[in-house]
């Protein structure tokens, strides 16, 4: 059958990226208590195109993604993007991966338990012959404020927020990233704030939180750089991106904080994949 695809473009204009994204799609991911987890995810994936190609395959896009159907991981997404360069005859391939992560907690006196959502996701590159991968987790937190609690008579005024982790790890013997699990990063996140969030909290519970955080004052300046000084101890990651979210409660405005940073290439030199 004919195909319009492959005819030549003489306009001279390559296209960064081109492909399909907003695609539903059950997925396993990797689940540090109970090995596996099932969830749907919202999963982007493109190529590059060349000037001289009129259009890509995108039929191609969710036969490579249906040959993969279970697992997607750290582990598995370089193979994905690998295919998706050879199928494609591209130079570079993307995916995202974003998903809902569910964790069973506890409340914190009553014991009572609940699942609580986390939003994920997988972000994936192949350029040539280089490989990245970057996992990136959003925790919900609390945060109460110094400033409103130093000079407040009683109370003060705290609210919800977000506190956004992406990572880059050193790579393993076997060329893949090494694995640094979600609920690590929900750790880090939880405890640089004034409290975490839960799903179920009764009333004793309520109380332990509230007195939490009015005891944990801090600034969303705080919540970034608590982050990053645990981030830079943690021996398998290479860079960071932190962003901080205070959705505040008394302000007409959100208050926002980021840090990014990098490890010395010398540590970890980049290493090429086939």
């Amino acid at each position: 059958m004919l195909d319009i695809q492959n005819h030549r473009d003489e306009r001279r204009m390559p296209i960064d990226k081109v492909g399909v994204c907003d695609l539903q799609y059950p997925i396993v991911v990797l689940d540090r208590k109970n090995q596996r987890q099932s969830t749907i995810a919202k999963i982007s994936l493109s190529v590059n195109l060349p000037h001289e190609f009129k259009g890509t395959h995108m039929s191609r896009f969710i036969e490579v993604l249906n040959e993969h159907r279970g697992e997607v991981t750290m582990h598995t997404l370089p193979v994905i993007l690998g295919q998706l360069r050879t199928r494609l005859k591209a130079e570079s391939a993307h995916m995202e991966v974003a998903f809902p992560y569910f964790l069973e907690r506890s409340a914190p006196a009553s014991g009572a338990t609940a699942l609580m959502d986390y939003q994920c996701k997988f972000t994936g590159e192949a350029n040539g012959g280089t490989a990245d991968f970057v996992l990136s987790v959003c925790v919900p937190v609390t945060s109460l404020c110094p400033c409103s609690k130093a000079i407040s008579d009683y109370g003060a005024h705290n609210q919800r927020g977000q506190v956004t982790i992406d990572v880059r790890t050193k790579k393993t013997e076997e060329a893949l990233p090494a694995l640094v699990w979600i609920e690590e990063l929900i750790e880090v996140g939880e405890s640089s704030a004034s409290a975490p969030v839960y799903a179920l909290l009764k009333r004793q519970d309520e109380r332990h939180v509230t007195m939490q955080a009015f005891d944990n004052p801090v600034f969303v300046e705080d919540i970034v750089r608590n982050v990053a000084l645990k981030l830079q101890l943690e021996e398998r990651v290479t860079w960071f991106r932190v962003h901080a979210l205070n959705q505040e409660s008394i302000h007409n405005h959100n208050a926002f904080a980021e840090i990014e940073w990098q490890r010395s290439q010398r540590d970890y030199p980049e290493i090429k994949v086939c």
